[in-house]
């Protein structure tokens, strides 16, 4: 490894250095730079890294890997100029996180650094993260322009229904993933694409319920919506069964702030140009974006239960919607665990709940039993495991109703 002498006399070209409080606690970081570079590579604290930009040495390095934990949050500020400072010198940055907060991860990132690898490095993810540094464009070249700033200039203009539960266990992500799904397999022939975005960020279940991993890429996708376009996108997604393309919420909970109003355009905008749905399973917290989501959406799905507590979150979710003049009628209203056919006495009770509510109750989801749960713990749809079951059937039918109807917008369109 290079020291900080070298780097001033070493007639060796510098073409990267590592800034570190002490990069010791780095061992895995020193191996990799020295398998990649060789000799030809340095180490600065955070103070000398922010002089050493300054001098003309600094004009042949390809980047800087900035190792951070979670001791380092207490001089954020520094760290955060230093980025600031190697983006005004055209120099890429590369964070080594360990154990660093995701709000912390997410500033950094938000400044302009290109690339972030967690600590201790998985194998070969720092040759990754410096094989797409070296792949990126100049800074100095201007893009050809493809459509809006950061989104791709697709071909469709996706049908977006987000999925809200007013309660927990009111079938929220079995409900979106069901759904999701029964549209992918809308039409045999030509199936519509479909994408399932999972935006409960602390505790999405979507991908326990399709057995998908959950992958780093997703927060990175979060973490810097401002550098995605349609590839960014697209490899942040997984498929199922070869149908259905999901974004999984991060592997780590995540406060929910972590994405804003702009964040959550971008990735609903990316996805409607590039699909033909777009399915939001939405956590049942109402947050700054709930408003963004409501806005792109065509029809926004409100999940509830016949008792109290559901009833009483629906007045309080209408009186706030009223009460920003935000377009309550977009909600379509779905009962689960509804009465069965024959239950006269329950569907009474459904009936004075929809007056009493003031709303119209369109969609009843019948009682999916242990079923549900073991599609969950499978890790597959109902059709899969319990395509003749009443509730299956039922959701089925809308997608069917929902593929229909966007057939005929466009047709007519």
């Amino acid at each position: 490894m290079a020291s900080n002498a070298a780097i001033q006399s070493d007639p060796a070209p510098i073409v990267a250095c590592t800034v570190s409080r002490d990069v010791q606690s780095f061992e895995l970081l020193i191996e990799d730079m020295e398998a990649e570079l060789g000799e030809n590579w340095g180490d600065l604290s955070f103070d000398d890294a922010t002089v050493f930009l300054t001098q003309p040495d600094a004009q042949e390095l390809e980047f800087m890997a900035i190792a951070v934990d979670q001791e380092d949050e207490e001089v954020l500020s520094t760290i955060c100029d230093l980025v600031k400072t190697a983006k005004e010198h055209k120099v890429k940055v590369i964070l080594i996180a360990d154990e660093l907060s995701p709000m912390a991860l997410h500033q950094l990132l938000r400044l302009g650094a290109e690339d972030f690898v967690p600590y201790p490095l998985p194998e070969g993810a720092l040759h990754e993260a410096i094989e797409k540094l070296r792949r990126a464009p100049a800074p100095n070249l201007q893009p050809v322009p493809t459509g809006l700033p950061g989104h791709p200039a697709g071909d469709r203009e996706g049908v977006v229904l987000p999925v809200h539960g007013l309660a927990g266990g009111v079938g929220t992500t079995t409900f979106a993933v069901n759904l999701a799904w029964e549209l992918a397999n809308a039409d045999k022939k030509e199936p519509p694409a479909v994408c399932l975005i999972d935006f409960d960020l602390q505790f999405g279940a979507v991908s326990t319920y399709l057995d998908l991993p959950r992958r780093e890429a997703v927060f990175e996708l979060l973490s810097d919506t401002g550098a995605m376009d349609r590839d960014v996108f697209m490899q942040a997604l997984q498929t199922f069964n070869e149908r259905l393309h999901v974004l999984t919420a991060p592997a780590d909970i995540l406060p929910l702030d972590l994405i804003g109003s702009e964040d959550v355009n971008a990735i609903i905008d990316v996805a409607r140009a590039n699909f033909d749905f777009v399915i939001v399973d939405m956590p049942s917290t109402l947050v700054q974006w709930t408003e963004t989501v409501l806005a792109q959406a065509q029809i926004y799905f409100v999940l509830l239960e016949l008792d109290m507590r559901s009833a009483q979150n629906t007045l309080r979710m209408i009186r706030a919607l009223k009460s920003e003049d935000l377009p309550h009628e977009k909600l379509r209203f779905a009962l689960n665990r509804a009465p069965r056919f024959a239950d006269l006495s329950g569907k009474s009770r459904v009936k004075r709940m929809a007056e009493s509510l003031d709303i119209d109750i369109e969609i009843l989801l019948p009682e999916g039993g242990k079923m549900v749960s073991q599609a969950g713990d499978h890790g597959m749809p109902l059709s899969e495991t319990a395509g003749k079951m009443p509730l299956r059937k039922e959701i089925q039918k809308l997608a069917v109703q929902l593929y229909e109807h966007a057939r005929e917008a466009e047709a007519a369109g």
